[in-house]
This record gives structure tokens, sequence and C-alpha cells, in this order.
């Protein structure tokens, strides 16, 4: 995680998963990636006017772009490479966090449900919830200051605001409501060296808390944002210096972060991993339907609670999702997914590219009408057969992982099953795996038959984070 002084993350022990880099072998794939940019940043700006950014799920819609603490930016599951025998999901909310944030740096919205929710039965419904709700606490409500001297624990007077937090495990097909983690401490936002002398070992792994006889681990706190990519293309095409690509956009930025490891048993339908090892995976952010503002300064929420946010798979509200939809989509269920089904179909981003490039449009059944996109629907409704698409399942968008896969060893790469790593994306999704070069190469048809040759080697030039990760739990930098 990166605080005012720079980069403070933990060295030893750190391994970083992926295979050789994969990187922009020629201008024309520069040039295509540019331009399908340029194209998408016309269309998105001329709604929505100004934006800062744009990645995996940063600000994708107009309502959680307005809202950034319910703007859920990525959702990662994947089974666990140093205890595999459990599963790790991994979600962050608060996108394009400036470390240099005082005196009020980057908190948790209060009340607000921050859920990870899994179906393990296949019909687009959740059948377990992990939910943090998080209470704020001042110490002393007459200092403006964050801290107000040197903080060395997570109970440290010096420590002004902090936040805890309930983790409550919902099982709708047995009626039970458990929590599971009560008033854990949530790490605070990085404020520097001289405020937090030893953040990564006093704040940031001292976060961990281990509930259950598996056991099971939660965290909650700032971290390094693991998505990356180069987004300067918008940018009028660098100024026509293609030679600047490959810039991580996102790096130095932070984002908040939540992070659950349970057995895989824990997740499975009727507890057996075994027998029935593949599971959907999204993460939903719900408020109170009413807020009101008070004439003191204070406000309330009232009323019952409304689902405002949404993710599983990366980029789907964001490239796949017209503008005008994006809103509905952040606050509809899978179970309504099916409507989705002609986006998929024929997305928009082929066909920019074949406006602005003279690329071919894929169709996986050319001797049909219309465009056909079986690879994509298999990708992002209703899962891979043979990896990880489950038998008789309903479509619908969520992030699917086969926990019977086990991690990578020497076959490791950052393109996942592109790169033939059957435990990386769309298998679930770790932290190191590269979703833009991924995404771009399917979107093109890469997994079809007949494709432009360029679809083999498309990508941002941006192969690996900025910092390596965590070898342990959270697994975040």
């Amino acid at each position: 995680m990166r605080g005012r002084s720079g980069r403070a993350g933990p060295q030893e022990g750190i391994r970083r998963t992926g295979g050789e880099p994969v990187s922009l072998r020629t201008n024309r794939a520069r040039l295509v990636v540019a331009l399908v940019a340029v194209a998408l940043a016309a269309a998105m700006l001329g709604s929505l006017g100004p934006m800062p950014g744009i990645a995996s799920s940063h600000r994708e819609a107009p309502l959680v772009a307005a809202d950034p603490q319910i703007d859920t930016t990525d959702v990662w599951a994947f089974v666990s490479e140093d205890r595999p025998d459990t599963v790790t999901i991994v979600a962050s909310w608060l996108p394009f966090q400036e470390p240099a944030g005082g005196p009020n740096f980057y908190a948790w919205a209060e009340g607000v449900r921050y859920s990870i929710k899994i179906d393990n039965d296949h019909d687009a419904r959740p059948d377990l919830e992990y939910r943090w709700v998080f209470t704020d606490h001042r110490r002393n409500p007459d200092t403006f200051l964050y801290n107000t001297g040197p903080v060395t624990s997570l109970d440290d007077p010096d420590l002004n605001f902090y936040q805890t937090y309930d983790l409550i495990r919902i099982d709708q097909d047995a009626g039970t409501k458990r929590v599971l983690v009560n008033d854990g401490i949530a790490a605070p936002s990085h404020v520097g060296a001289a405020s937090m002398p030893s953040y990564n070992a006093n704040l940031f792994h001292a976060a961990v808390e281990r509930f259950g006889s598996g056991p099971s681990y939660t965290w909650a706190g700032q971290s390094d944002d693991a998505f990356f990519l180069d987004l300067r293309v918008f940018d009028l095409l660098y100024g026509a210096d293609l030679s600047e690509v490959g810039d991580d956009t996102l790096a130095g930025f932070n984002v908040s972060t939540l992070a659950l490891q349970v057995p895989k048993d824990d997740l499975a339908f009727r507890g057996n991993a075994e027998r029935h090892p593949i599971i959907g995976i999204w993460s939903t952010t719900s408020r109170r339907s009413v807020r009101i503002q008070n004439t003191d300064g204070s406000s309330d929420s009232r009323g019952r609670f409304v689902q405002v946010s949404r993710l599983g798979m990366p980029l789907v509200n964001e490239v796949v999702i017209p503008v005008g939809l994006k809103d509905y989509f952040n606050s509809s269920k899978p179970t309504q997914d099916p409507a989705a089904l002609p986006l998929v179909q024929d997305p928009e981003l082929p066909r920019l590219l074949n406006a602005v490039y003279g690329l071919a449009i894929p169709d996986s059944d050319p001797e049909t009408a219309g465009i056909q996109r079986a690879d994509l629907i298999s990708v992002f409704l209703t899962g891979v057969d043979g990896l990880n698409m489950p038998e008789g399942g309903t479509p619908s968008e969520m992030l699917r992982l086969n926990m019977s896969i086990e991690p990578c060893s020497t076959t490791c790469s950052s393109l996942g099953v592109l790169g033939g790593d059957l435990a990386g994306f769309p298998n679930g999704r770790r932290l190191s795996d590269d979703i833009v070069d991924a995404a771009l190469r399917v979107v093109l048809g890469v997994l079809l038959a007949d494709h432009e040759p360029i679809a083999e080697t498309i990508g941002d030039g941006v192969d690996a984070n900025d910092v390596p990760f965590n070898g342990s739990f959270p697994y975040v930098a």
C-alpha cells in the first residue's frame, strides 16, 4: 500500500505469479488499442462529461462516479496458492485514492452493506452472502487530525479516526445469519512514515482477522490498486507519440479493499467442494433508499436497502453495457441477465474496431443471420465448457471458479487460460492476471478458429502490477 512517503509494501516472501510478459508486439496493435480507446472515450465522454479515468470498473457509471464509496472497482477469486484447500476472494472500492489525501483520507461508508455473494447451485441467485458493515469512531472530535501522534498499533490512542466492522455470513438455503467477526478493526489509511513508522507490520498485517475452525480469515483496509493498464490513450492518442505506450495509469493510486479466505467446502453446494467444485462470485453494495441532509450538517439514512453497485466479471459494465443502462445494471440481479444477451452477442467494441480500423467483426456462426458470439457468451454468461461451466446453469454474469483446479506451478501465465494456465482468468481471476490483454484478445475472437492475426498479440503494454503482491493473505500490496 502506498503512503505519502512512497512504497511501504513488504518485500520478503513476495511471489508474483505470471509467465513470460505479454507486450505490444507491433505498432499496429498499439494503434488499434489507441483507436478503440479514443472511440470509446468519445462515446462515453459525450454522454457523461469529463472523467479523470476509466479502468476495470473504476467510475464506470454515472451514479457511482458521483459516490466513490460505493464504487466497486474489481473482484478477484482464486484457489489460494499457499493454502490450496481454501479460496480467496478480494474486492476493492473507492478508486483513484491519492495517498496524500489528508486530512480526512479515505473511509468506508458507514452503514452501507458491502457484500460478496456466492451462487453454488447455478440458478443465478445468491446462496451465500458475506456482508461487511462499518462503523466510524473518533476519539477526539475537537481536532481536525486523522492521527495526533505516531501510530504503532490498531488500538493506538493517537489514531484519532478508525473504523470497525461486523462480518456476517448469510446462508439463504439454511435461512441462517451468523456474525463471523464482531468489531473487527480496518487497517487505516497510510498517512506516511512519520505518522505510521511501521505501517505494514503494525497496521496492515495486524488487521487480518481469524475466525472459524477452518481457519478462515478476513481483512479490510487500504491497499495498492491491483488492477493494471495503460489509459493515457485518452490523451489524444498519446499526442501521436505511440512510443509512450506501456505506462501503468493506476500506479501510485490506492483503493479500499476487502479480502476473505475460507475453506472450499464453506462455499460449495451442500458443503462438498469435491462433488460440486464450480461456484459463481460477484460483489454488491447497498445503501438505504433515502438520505436526509439536516441543517446542522448531519445526515440520516432511512428506508430499505437498495443495491447501487454490482461487479463480477471485469470490464462488463465498463465496455459491454451502454451508458444509458449502466446504473440499471448496477442495480440489477444476475437472474435478469438473459435480457442482456444481445449486448454480449453483438458488443459495441468489435464494431468500433471495424469502423475505425477496418478489422472484421468476429462471428462464431457466419451461416446464421446476425452476429453470433458463442465464445463471449461462454466466457461472460455460462462458463467455459470443460473449465468452469456448470451443468444446467442459468446464464448470468458473474466470475466463475472451478475450485478443483489447483494453483499453477511451472505453467503460470498472466494470460490465464489463453496462456495455457487453467488456474487463471476466466477460471476465476488472480491478482496477477492481465485482464486487459486477455479481454481484448477474446473480444477480437481469439477463441474462434477464424480470427484476425492481431487478436493473438494485442495488448496495452502493461503486463504486471507496478509493485509485487504479497505471498500470503490478504495478498494485495
